[in-house]
């Protein structure tokens, strides 16, 4: 057991420097680009949904029940809509809180982990503790995938909780009874904690929330040898409190979704309801990849272990290096300056816990993101390590690394950004960036698959950004490794920071040029001001995709209106059209053909230009709007 006592307290100026980058990464990209087309604004949606039916039980989006996720994301983002207007920037704010938080939590670990390490006038340093928490907030992952609206980051922020709560916990039932420390706290705090937080953890993803902490508690334990002590740790009251706040939506849900027959031919069983469709084929037949249907892409085990190193950059160039301050610590070698033998190991088996379970399951890119936090910690003490020895091993091999990794990666980045910022034609004023770009819809069911679109000629349109990319790469390669060769560690990691910030700031402006096939914003506001020009009451319109829902999904928030889809009674909405009183949301291409000469006026968002010879077969064509490869196409001026 390791004695945390003296431990360092946090710094003002540490705290400071992280709530700017928070500040300038999280809020300065709430506002743009708009909602995506997918599960960012399907996710958002059921929430403005959730209030107006005031229903928070079952999630419905366009007004069809959807079992696929549990309900924390859905109520934050209603929560906030609820106080600040229905506004996107209101639905993403909790991410963005949530991230500031796994912030927080990170750097208390850190400090737990690293805070006993002094400065060489004796003060204690929180240097492991703010350099994890620094990694965190720039490294590329995490920011990647909280520019939509999905939970994963969450459960990074749950795990870093509930990992430091039973190490509390666990201290205090080996302290407790000692000679030595009589008076020690009660673990029931930090197990109550641990309760809640898994609690959270399984309403924010499903039971992989209760898995991950559970499995790292047990395997931690047996490692250590102190399995013993499992009946020692306040269990009962632990389980009654996650219950208590995991079961009753659980136990709701499933009332108000009993069983309902099935059709035949579809390979769903005779009857089915949530508990089939969420506990079942969303958790059991998603981890033997058997969901139904099969709506997401599988990545290969050899890309998702190298998309987590891609994560975590440019902070993973030193990831080798704390790879083997960890085995030394394991092995007794380096206990004084890596924290002791507790520190590897908690982090590394966390790592274990979250690559392990999705190597044998079915896993998308960004899924390895509950790791990350791990990854952060061992590479802040790391580099906390060289800073305390500026002449020692830990040092040398950082510079090592540094010199033979992170220079010539960020070196050829920054090259190949200029010469695309320099040779890529100039696109005329107004151009759509999809004419500029390819059509690979094969890869679209996996997070970045549109990044696979990219050509020479698109990056005329991104000339700013590959500039500003270009002198990002400058600071985290050569200028932070020239630093770090002169001992000036310090400075080398805060100017490494500055250019991961400089980095993820032209990440959002890329994104914000490439939003027009991403999503519908501009869309949607053609249809309203069509509506408003027109005098042409909403509710009597007809909005249609030509497609699934996740072709447009971002319509429906933006006009707040109900959509209709053509030949698509796929994925999303799919099983829960089943249930009698779903909303026909779906028409064919007949009763399309039948609808457009009507005198309902149909405003269709499609990607297929030849939709203007085929209507125009059965009625007049007006072309509303075009953006993204996009039309919003209607029967009436």
């Amino acid at each position: 057991m390791t004695d945390y006592s003296a431990r360092s307290r946090p710094s003002v100026r540490s705290l400071a420097i992280l709530f700017t980058v928070w500040l300038t990464l999280q809020m300065g990209g709430l506002f743009s680009p708009g909602l995506l087309d997918d599960v960012d604004s399907i996710y958002i949606q059921i929430a403005r949904e959730m209030l107006a039916r005031h229903d928070f039980v079952t999630p419905t989006i366009d007004g069809i029940r959807f079992f696929d996720k549990p309900p924390l994301m859905y109520w934050m983002a209603a929560g906030s809509m609820r106080l600040f207007g229905l506004h996107d920037w209101a639905a993403r704010l909790p991410l963005a809180l949530g991230v500031l938080a796994l912030l927080a939590a990170v750097y208390a670990l850190g400090l737990r982990f690293f805070g006993s390490r002094q400065h060489a006038d004796g003060s204690l340093s929180d240097r492991g503790a703010f350099y994890a928490a620094l990694a965190m907030a720039t490294a590329i992952g995490p920011y990647l995938y909280t520019r939509f609206y999905i939970p994963d980051i969450l459960i990074a922020l749950w795990m870093t909780l509930s990992v430091h709560l039973f190490l509390i916990a666990l201290d205090r039932t080996q302290s407790a009874g000692t000679s030595a420390r009589p008076a020690v706290p009660s673990a029931l705090l930090p197990m109550l904690g641990f309760g809640t937080v898994t609690a959270l953890n399984v309403l924010t993803k499903g039971l992989i929330g209760a898995v991950f902490p559970i499995l790292f508690v047990l395997l931690y334990l047996a490692i250590t040898g102190r399995l013993r002590l499992l009946g020692k740790l306040r269990l009962p009251e632990a389980t009654g409190t996650f219950l208590l706040i995991a079961a009753p939506w659980h136990i709701l849900a499933a009332l108000r979704n009993p069983p309902i027959a099935m059709p035949h031919g579809v390979g769903l069983p005779a009857h089915a309801g949530w508990a089939w469709f969420y506990l079942y084929n969303e958790h059991i037949a998603r981890f033997l990849q058997r969901r139904i249907p099969h709506d997401y892409g599988q990545t290969p085990v050899w890309e998702f272990w190298l998309f987590l190193l891609i994560w975590i950059m440019p902070w993973g160039a030193f990831l080798p290096a704390a790879l083997r301050c960890s085995i030394a610590a394991l092995r007794g070698r380096l206990s004084l300056e890596f924290g002791g033998r507790e520190v590897p190991l908690t982090l590394l088996l966390w790592t274990a816990v979250v690559l392990g379970f999705f190597t044998l399951s079915a896993r998308q890119e960004y899924y390895s993101l509950p790791a990350i936090p791990a990854l952060a910690l061992l590479i802040g003490g790391t580099l906390a390590a060289a800073d305390a020895d500026r002449s020692g091993r830990t040092a040398r091999s950082l510079l090592r690394w540094s010199l033979s990794l992170l220079v010539p990666v960020s070196t050829l980045v920054g090259l190949l950004c200029t010469y695309f910022a320099v040779t890529a034609p100039a696109p005329a004023p107004g151009t759509d960036i999809f004419t500029l770009l390819n059509s690979n819809p094969d890869l679209y069911n996996l997070s970045l698959g549109h990044l696979y679109d990219l050509t020479g000629a698109a990056m005329g349109l991104f000339r700013g950004p590959l500039l500003a990319m270009a002198a990002a790469m400058a600071l985290v390669g050569p200028v932070a490794w020239a630093l770090r060769r002169r001992n000036r560690t310090y400075a080398a990691n805060l100017t490494l920071a500055a250019g991961a910030l400089l980095m993820l700031l032209c990440v959002h402006t890329g994104l914000v040029r490439f939003y027009p096939t991403l999503g519908s914003k501009a869309l949607a506001d053609a249809i309203l001001q069509a509506q408003t020009r027109e005098a042409h009451p909403s509710q009597q319109d007809l909005l249609l995709l030509d497609g699934e829902l996740t072709s447009g999904s971002s319509l429906i928030f933006y006009t707040g209106q109900p959509v209709s889809m053509v030949d698509a009674r796929v994925n999303g909405p799919w099983f829960g059209s089943f249930w009698p009183d779903a909303p026909n949301r779906f028409e064919t291409d007949a009763s399309l053909h039948q609808l457009w000469p009507g005198p309902r006026r149909l405003f269709l968002l499609t990607y297929h230009p030849e939709r203007l010879i085929d209507l125009a077969r059965t009625g007049p064509v007006y072309r509303i709007a075009e953006s993204g490869g996009k039309l919003i196409l209607s029967n009436q001026p």
